[in-house]
């Protein structure tokens, strides 16, 4: 406990740079990840080869990964920017599948109903489709946030200052304060990560909160 409190400023900026090494991804992975899963929606011979294809991306072993990017890049070893680009392969890995099965559990009749309101595909997606399938979006990126929180911390192997450092500064010591510090931190991360994912999905999806007549199931609705 004296450790910590020693090192709350080391740890402090530690958890910094963990959070934006692991939450930039996710966003940009996103991003990414729904263009692809509508594709794979909209296009049925493409599902296969882009969600298989993206999903293997996930197999490739982390820290082989990390030491690859430079030579993709042209950056340095030493760069966050490899970090970054490896986790948002990881998380387009994740979440393509994620989108597209998201979008086709959006009830056909909603669907059909936008579209004889005159909503183009475009316009549908962003309105209509996208909206409704917030629910199961927002489970698989809570499953990617934690992903990225536990697979960042392999970073510290090549040098990048993040909590994993905590637990390669304990290793090499034989000292366990820094790696149940690191540990600890990591575990809350994850846990702020996941609230406010929750928090952003509760206001994306507000008739979720409309409590349905008893015994009625609730039916999607076309979001305003």
């Amino acid at each position: 406990m004296t450790w910590v409190l020693d090192h709350l400023d080391d740890i402090g900026s530690y958890t910094l740079d963990h959070a934006w090494l692991a939450g930039l991804p996710l966003v940009i992975g996103l991003l990414l990840a729904i263009p692809l899963g509508w594709a794979a929606r909209r296009v049925s011979w493409l599902y296969t080869p882009l969600v298989v294809g993206t999903g293997l991306l996930y197999t490739i072993p982390s820290l082989a990964l990390f030491v690859l990017m430079p030579l993709f890049l042209g950056t340095r070893i030493l760069d966050t920017v490899n970090v970054v680009v490896a986790m948002t392969i990881y998380t387009v890995a994740l979440l393509t599948r994620t989108v597209a099965d998201a979008l086709a559990a959006v009830d056909e009749s909603v669907s059909a109903s936008a579209t004889a309101m005159g909503f183009g595909a475009l316009r549908r997606l962003l309105t209509v489709e996208l909206p409704l399938a917030v629910p199961v979006i927002a489970a698989g990126m809570r499953v990617a946030a934690v992903s990225n929180v536990s697979i960042v911390s392999v970073a510290a192997l090549i040098g990048i200052p993040q909590l994993g450092s905590l637990f390669t500064d304990g290793f090499q010591r034989n000292f366990l304060d820094p790696v149940i510090a690191g540990l600890v931190a990591c575990v809350l991360l994850a846990l702020l990560f996941d609230l406010v994912i929750v928090l952003v999905t509760r206001v994306l999806t507000p008739w979720q909160r409309t409590p349905a007549a008893p015994g009625e199931p609730r039916e999607q609705e076309v979001p305003a």
